[in-house]
């Protein structure tokens, strides 16, 4: 008995952990795992069904399995009655996500109140819905303002010539439009402690997949009005924020004063990365930072000028920064191997 049981554990398990990914051949991908029938797949499915815990429709041919909601809310909040993040969190947030472990729940407590407080002090909107959907994997939490728009806002701050841009200054980290009263990290860090995390915003589509290689989704093709940030964590990570927090830390100063720059946003659309004002877009901000990682990933080669004025011009203005490559190719490594060899000859 307790063999089956364990079993059973496992085939739930699995089909938890591999639904969302697999919501038409998951009965497959069952049986391929454990060796067994699809008909005896199908069964444990059916069961999961018949506990409310998947939905599915179609036919006997083509089957679509997909989680229930067990809590699935949906609330809007005028600006003018001053609503606050703690508050809101309190009220509204916390009890709906239910019995989760403490890493999930103060990692949802930290990503919900930054991202609830970046709406009040800097979105200019009359309002904003917030959306949440537990399942029995993962919960998802969706943030809607009517506001002016994060990039155009930080577009506008910087003087940058397109929207895009400002998905470059999100992306280093240490960036606000209210450097008095905050510190530029909450969605820096909320893009890491989420499994998915999505800003919608304009025309301009920013995403980070934890895990995953830096992944930056530049242009969307709905535009729309204010922003809409979306963010979505598995119920039961064992993932918790102060490893995330220690990831962008170095020596004794515990403070934020690592990054990852994806070199690719220096650019315009399919243009390559050759101009020294390519560079100094690259560059802008990042003194802020002890150790700088230039992610090359889908950057195929580099102009001298841009090189130069990296590895050349900037690393020597500031020796006290560490400046690492990764993903380049050998065409892109060639390149930074003459602007630093160029250095040292000077």
């Amino acid at each position: 008995m307790s063999i089956i049981r364990k079993s059973s554990e496992e085939y739930r398990g699995f089909i938890l952990e591999n639904i969302e990914k697999y919501p038409i051949n998951i009965a497959k991908k069952l049986a391929e795992k454990f060796k067994i029938s699809r008909q005896a797949a199908n069964k444990h499915l059916q069961k999961l069904v018949t506990e409310n815990v998947l939905t599915s429709h179609g036919n006997a041919r083509v089957r679509v399995y997909t989680l229930v909601p067990q809590v699935q809310i949906e609330k809007k909040y005028l600006l003018s009655d001053k609503p606050t993040e703690d508050a809101i969190w309190s009220l509204d947030i916390r009890p709906n996500l239910g019995t989760l472990p403490d890493n999930v729940i103060n990692i949802w407590n930290y990503c919900f109140t930054e991202m609830f407080n970046n709406v009040i002090d800097h979105s200019v909107a009359s309002s904003v819905v917030i959306e949440l959907t537990k399942s029995a994997v993962s919960t998802e939490i969706v943030i809607l303002d009517d506001g002016v728009g994060i990039f155009r806002k930080i577009q506008t701050q910087l003087n940058l010539l397109d929207e895009r841009h400002a998905v470059l200054e999100l992306a280093k980290g240490k960036f606000t439009t209210d450097p008095k009263n905050h510190s530029g990290e909450g969605i820096f860090f909320s893009s890491r402690a989420c499994d998915d995390f999505a800003i919608l915003s304009g025309g301009v589509f920013f995403t980070h997949t934890y895990g995953k290689d830096e992944d930056w989704i530049l242009e969307a093709n709905k535009v729309s009005s204010g922003t809409m940030v979306v963010m979505k964590l598995k119920n039961h990570t064992a993932r918790k924020l102060k490893k995330i927090f220690d990831e962008y830390t170095s020596g004794d100063d515990y403070g934020f004063n690592k990054t990852i720059v994806p070199v690719a946003l220096a650019q315009y659309g399919d243009e390559a990365v050759v101009s020294r004002s390519q560079a100094k877009r690259l560059l802008n901000r990042i003194d802020r930072f002890k150790i700088v990682i230039l992610d090359f990933k889908g950057v195929d080669l580099i102009g001298q000028a841009f090189a130069d004025e990296i590895f050349r011009v900037f690393a020597n203005q500031h020796p006290e920064i560490s400046l690492i490559e990764d993903n380049a190719n050998q065409d892109v490594k060639n390149m930074i191997s003459r602007a630093r060899e160029a250095n040292h000859r000077a």
